[in-house]
């Protein structure tokens, strides 16, 4: 059986994946290509976080209040990254005015 830490690491190559079609496309609007990269951000300050509260306190990140909510204030910025980005494209499109 596979293992939920080995799933976690394989779902990042599609991800990637998707960023590099985002990229590539040049029709996502910038803002929110920067989100969807600051998602990829936040996998990479929640990792560390959580092997940091495994060794350190003895636990898993989601225990760890103050730690648990800044790892997860980088999910927040993406995401309102990702709307505002979105939601700047839709104001400029001339078909929707």
């Amino acid at each position: 059986m596979i293992s939920k830490d080995t799933l976690f690491i394989l779902s990042l190559f599609p991800y990637i994946g998707f960023l590099w079609l985002l990229t590539r496309s040049q029709q996502v609007p910038k803002l929110a290509l920067i989100g969807f990269y600051c998602t990829l951000l936040f996998v990479g300050v929640t990792i560390p976080a959580g092997i940091y509260t495994k060794i350190v306190y003895g636990t898993s990140l989601s225990n760890v209040d103050w730690l648990h909510g800044t790892a997860e204030s980088f999910l927040t910025l993406s995401n309102t990254l990702i709307v505002l980005g979105f939601r700047q494209a839709i104001a400029r499109s001339p078909k929707l005015n």
